[in-house]
């Protein structure tokens, strides 16, 4: 990242506009003058941080309640901003038809550089980077403007003043860790941080390593009593810092055995004690948890008291990832009690010791429905993915389901993104149960034997570190799948221990659609079309997002079952993952569906996708060149074989029937393919 200060050191001419702190304008270092409305200042702050051009109406209504003339209004302000940012060569008020958007190019904006670098994670800046941006950090965003009779504007207020605080704490924390222990610099860090995030165990526990080090155990102990009462003030669990002070403290007291007396004074005189009387054997280490987890916090009705839609659209959320067991959701009624106290979504997280937060806006605007979501890693005040979801509200709860499976199924893919390559960053003797399973995720989906065989090894170090590790079983269960699928070993071995793993998983956890999903695979392997089906439905039952038990269903009926059930289950599958790395899959299902209904330019089509996608082997192009060559597309089928047999030269139509499940009617049409490019 290049920063704003680095930038004006280069003595460039340049707009700055702080939004940090009250809010200034300069031009070449000279301030510039803004009339004092407040409206007009609101109205700059919004266009600067709006990501798209913004119409009219939506800042008449954000802005004016219901004054004579909105639109008048919002003419002058435009004007005065004109005034304000425009040069003779330089328009930076842009109007266009009946939206409004700011030229910010070559300008230094101190909210969109700390947008920027939380975007990109601030973890991955140098010390000279985080000082930089720390820099910019000149007070609250806006700080003393609030708008009376504003509630649009204030409730956007409220969540950027929330966001900045929180990326604020990120950037402190990532300076504290990047600089050498103690110095001067990083205590002033430490206790901003502390002064920012005061419920931030992580926080506390820095300084008191701090104070520990420097030898200021008395300080130390203060410090822990006043947080003692803060955390208690708020029905907080303060046992995990007062654990983290004793490890500080014992290690502290073994490299320097004579501070121990000192520091155990002040706690005797504090009515907090910091040790149990009789504390006995020490407590064994605690687990590290095999999932990541979540927060949704209640999302919010821009117009409207609660108990409305939102807070509908958030319980069902909150439901649908729970039922896919893919990482801990805090439970509804949490989250819902600390948005009851006021508590910010960012502090909420931090509260409830989650990694992910996700937050939402619910608006009804002129016939239409909006609905705003952003998830943010906790640690980094990063926003990992946000979306805007627009729909005419004919059925509103037909409505709200698409959109809430949209919701669910981006979160969720979103969270295993973010888990897995973080995996992918650690030394591989390093990993817990949570992060080998990821990183077995990554190589599985490269879909090579080479890979496949390094994602069973780490889907086996997950296990070994967490035997009841239910997704980490049906792992292991699809790299055994895929060897039989492949014949990249004995299929009636590998057949077996699919079985046996997806057998472990149901074991583990009966209630996880993963492991109904790897023994309905299992099955279909083993022949047993009716019992694969029957695993496959109750995937998809105990959670109705999980899109790979769609596919499976799709995979599994395109062969010899329902080819239009097929057809259905591949389109839903991709509605809910359509990234997935599996995606070849599901329009390679839907390929065969078509060829079993006898519409083979169809066919052809769908598995043109499919073979398209970037992961696709050796299996998607074959049923590329077969559908192709049913549809007569007799050339482009032979370029297909050609490629085939560039790695598999012995490749033949009797390889292609054996791999799958075809009804008799099925397997001849794909012969007739066969022998069409010479394939047969």
């Amino acid at each position: 990242m290049e920063s704003a200060a680095s930038r004006q050191d280069s003595g460039l001419p340049c707009l700055s506009v702080r939004l940090l702190g009250p809010l200034a304008i300069t031009r070449n270092g000279l301030p510039t003058a803004l009339p004092a409305s407040r409206k007009l200042r609101a109205l700059l702050a919004y266009l600067v941080l709006a990501p798209h051009p913004v119409g009219r109406g939506r800042l008449c209504e954000l802005l004016w309640d219901v004054p004579n003339d909105p639109r008048g209004e919002l003419r002058w302000c435009l004007s005065k901003l004109r005034g304000a940012l425009d040069t003779p060569g330089r328009r930076r008020v842009r109007t266009h038809d009946d939206t409004v958007a700011l030229d910010l190019d070559a300008c230094l904006v101190d909210a969109l550089e700390i947008s920027h670098a939380a975007t990109h994670g601030v973890g991955t800046l140098d010390a000279q980077q985080l000082r930089a941006l720390a820099k910019l950090f000149a007070g609250d965003f806006l700080d003393g403007l609030e708008l009376e009779r504003n509630p649009h504007f204030n409730s956007w207020l409220i969540g950027q003043r929330r966001r900045f605080r929180s990326i604020h704490a990120a950037v402190l924390e990532q300076l504290v860790a990047s600089l050498p222990n103690d110095c001067g610099e990083g205590i002033a860090h430490l206790d901003r941080w502390v002064e920012l995030a005061p419920f931030d165990g992580r926080a506390h526990t820095a300084l008191l390593a701090s104070l520990a080090r420097r030898g200021e155990i008395a300080a130390a102990e203060k410090h822990l009593v006043v947080a003692a009462q803060l955390f208690q003030s708020e029905d907080l669990d303060f046992a995990p810092l007062q654990s983290a002070w004793r490890a500080i403290r014992d290690q502290q007291s073994a490299a320097s055995p004579r501070t121990l007396p000192a520091c155990r004074s002040t706690a005797s005189q504090s009515g907090f004690p910091l040790d149990p009387p009789n504390p006995g054997p020490p407590a064994p280490d605690p687990v590290e948890p095999s999932h990541a987890s979540l927060a949704v916090m209640p999302f919010v009705e821009e117009a409207g008291p609660r108990g409305g839609l939102a807070d509908g659209l958030t319980h069902d959320i909150i439901t649908r990832l729970a039922k896919l067991r893919d990482f801990f959701v805090i439970a509804r009624g949490s989250v819902f009690a600390l948005a009851d106290k006021g508590i910010a979504p960012e502090e909420a997280g931090r509260r409830l010791k989650v990694d992910y937060v996700a937050t939402g806006t619910v608006r009804s605007m002129a016939g239409r429905l909006i609905v705003s979501v952003e998830l943010v890693e906790v640690r980094t005040a990063r926003i990992v993915w946000a979306e805007t979801f627009e729909r005419r509200p004919d059925d509103i709860f037909a409505v709200l389901d698409d959109i809430g499976d949209s919701i669910v199924s981006s979160i969720s893919s979103e969270i295993e993104t973010v888990e897995r390559n973080r995996a992918l960053l650690k030394a591989p003797n390093s990993l817990n149960a949570w992060e080998a399973y990821h990183r077995g995720l990554w190589h599985m989906y490269r879909f090579t034997q080479a890979e496949n065989e390094t994602a069973r090894h780490f889907f086996a170090s997950a296990l070994r570190l967490d035997p009841t590790f239910a997704r980490a079983y049906a792992g292991l269960s699809f790299t055994h799948w895929q060897n039989a699928f492949q014949r990249w070993g004995d299929r009636d071995r590998e057949s077996a221990l699919a079985f046996e793993s997806a057998g472990q998983s149901l074991l583990v956890d009966d209630h996880n659609p993963a492991a109904h999903w790897a023994m309905g695979r299992a099955l279909w392997l083993r022949g047993e079309q009716d019992g694969s089906l029957g695993e496959l439905e109750q995937a998809v039952k105990l959670s109705p997002n999980f899109a790979l038990g769609h596919y499976a269903l799709s995979f599994v009926h395109s062969q010899s079952g329902d080819p239009r059930a097929a057809i259905g289950s591949s389109d839903h599958s991709r509605h809910l993952s359509p990234f997935d790395p599996l995606l070849f899959g599901m329009l390679g299902a839907r390929a065969m569906a078509h060829v079993r209904l006898g519409q083979f330019e169809e066919a052809a089509g769908w598995a043109l996708k499919a073979a398209a996608r970037p992961n696709a082997h050796a299996i998607i192009l074959a049923i590329a060149a077969h559908c192709l060559a049913l549809a007569g597309r007799l050339e482009e089928a032979r370029g297909f074989a050609a490629a085939i047999r560039k790695t598999l030269p012995d490749y033949r139509a009797d390889d292609f029937i054996a791999t799958f499940r075809f009804e008799p009617d099925a397997e001849a049409l794909f012969r007739q393919g066969a022998r069409r490019i010479g394939l047969g």
